[in-house]
């Protein structure tokens, strides 16, 4: 988490360890935990901005791989950031692309530098890294970024998630040496679910 964002403690679960608490961005704060409603390309389905807010939405996920692909994360920017693009003006989180880039598994190829995909719109050649996920979401303007990662396949072998889970760490780094707008915007890291899967069985033996 970067300086954008801050997050208020208010209380634990004995039982659970559980935690109620309300995170602050520059487009208000919400409690959490929290339904996050999602807004893939800047707009979610059958609902108007106007619509969540009746709903009490305090906040939308939107995605920078498809905003990436289209309409383009210049164009966005150039409308005045990912809120005026989509007149919303509370918070928007923005995830890192890894999920959607790693489901296309016959279409990409993973290295250290980043990885190389084409488009599932129209076969275009692609490639995004820390830093080019960092430089979309940048543009994108949202209240929380993600860390570009390595999705790690559900099942996998210790071996190769330990490996993944050691790039995505990598790569996390990158992120936040390349990430431009640290005053109004926060980074988050991701911890994938196939990752501590894999790690608590290896302790528990299964």
């Amino acid at each position: 988490m970067t300086a954008a964002i801050t997050y208020e403690h208010i209380k634990t679960c004995k039982q659970s360890g559980a935690r109620l608490g309300i995170v602050h961005t520059p487009h208000g704060s919400f409690e959490t935990p929290i339904f996050m409603p999602v807004g893939t390309l800047a707009t979610v389905k059958t609902m108007s901005p106007e619509e969540l807010k009746e709903m009490e939405a305090k906040i939308i996920l939107s995605n920078t791989y498809h905003l990436f692909l289209r309409p383009g994360h210049e164009i966005v920017r150039e409308a005045g950031g990912l809120h005026k693009f989509m007149n919303w003006d509370r918070a928007i989180l923005t995830d890192s692309g890894g999920f959607q880039v790693f489901s296309l598994s016959e279409m990409r190829k993973i290295s250290e530098e980043g990885v190389h995909f084409r488009s599932h719109l129209n076969g275009d050649k692609l490639f995004i890294s820390p830093e080019v996920a960092m430089e979309i979401q940048n543009a994108l303007g949202s209240d929380i970024m993600m860390a570009f990662d390595e999705c790690a396949p559900y099942p996998a072998e210790y071996d190769y998630v330990k490996k993944s889970m050691e790039r995505t760490t990598r790569w996390a780094e990158r992120c936040l040496k390349s990430h431009a707008r640290p005053h109004d915007q926060g980074l988050f890291a991701i911890v994938q679910g196939e990752c501590m899967k894999t790690c608590v069985s290896r302790v528990r033996g299964i």
